[in-house]
């Protein structure tokens, strides 16, 4: 499980993950997500490498986007692959955090000037 920070123009931080979620992989980005749910507003999580996400991996992304929604922050994922949008929308938690597919529309999406 790999995750990469970049920071994007106008407050928006995007954030790649790569490999499975699992219970290891949660691991290794629960605390990684935490630091930057807790500093950012503007948040993109790319999905798009992304090849299995369990649902310990749900609750590391939902517990994430709810400290930026308390900060009154977006959050929105980014191309999960099918077999992972999947289990995100079964899940119902494409309701609290929207998917794009399309990295300029995500961006848009989180946007502060939004």
């Amino acid at each position: 499980m790999s995750i990469t920070i970049h920071e994007l123009d106008g407050g928006v931080t995007r954030v790649v993950l790569a490999g499975r979620i699992d219970i290891k992989g949660a691991q290794e980005i629960d605390t990684p997500l935490s630091v930057i749910g807790g500093s950012r507003r503007a948040l993109v999580i790319d999905l798009a490498e992304v090849e299995f996400l369990a649902s310990i991996g749900l609750r590391s992304l939902v517990q994430c986007a709810k400290v930026v929604q308390l900060k009154g922050g977006k959050v929105v994922l980014l191309s999960p692959r099918p077999v992972v949008a999947e289990v995100i929308q079964f899940s119902g938690i494409d309701e609290l955090i929207p998917i794009h597919d399309d990295a300029d529309e995500a961006i848009a999406a989180v946007s502060p000037a939004r």
